[in-house]
């Protein structure tokens, strides 16, 4: 299987970096993984909700440019499905079953992802209602794909 992080900016924190390091490590036994990261736009102080679409649908652009066809595409969105750890283990497992070989996660930029980028989404994920910085939420995914590798292997490591 091949998972593909598209995400928008930057990692600016070496203990951020550190910690995608050691979960691309970890996650190479059981599959090909890719991040991208696409350029985020300043967004200006008190912008206008059009000034802040047109910057969503910029970043939304970049992000759907690396997406390709027949990829399953899962937004990370806050109004999303909320899911345990086994229960997106048991998504991941489905998908490989059904015959899909590549799964794209897709993490927004401060204002979220935009419209187009929700449409073409396959299926919509939350990890909490609150918000958190996209630095730390790749860190979370990739924590949380490595979760589901271990339980679809039978591996300690869930509990």
């Amino acid at each position: 299987m091949k998972i593909t992080l598209v995400t928008v900016g930057k990692i600016k924190e070496r203990y951020f970096e550190d910690a995608v390091k050691e979960y691309q490590k970890r996650l190479s036994r059981y599959c090909r993984l890719e991040i991208l990261q696409v350029a985020d736009e300043k967004t200006p102080d008190g912008a206008s909700e059009a000034v802040e679409r047109q910057i969503k649908e910029k970043e939304g652009q970049r992000i759907l440019d690396n997406i390709r066809d027949g990829a399953f595409v899962v937004a990370l969105a806050i109004e999303g499905e909320m899911l345990s750890s086994e229960q997106l283990a048991e998504k991941i497992d489905k998908l490989g079953i059904r015959g899909v070989s590549h799964i794209v996660f897709v993490i927004g930029g401060s204002l979220g992802l935009s419209e187009a980028v929700m449409n073409r989404a396959d299926y919509a994920l939350s990890f909490s209602k609150m918000t958190f910085p996209h630095q730390l939420m790749r860190v979370v995914l990739l924590e949380q794909i490595y979760r589901s590798y271990r339980i679809i292997a039978g591996e300690p490591y869930h509990k």
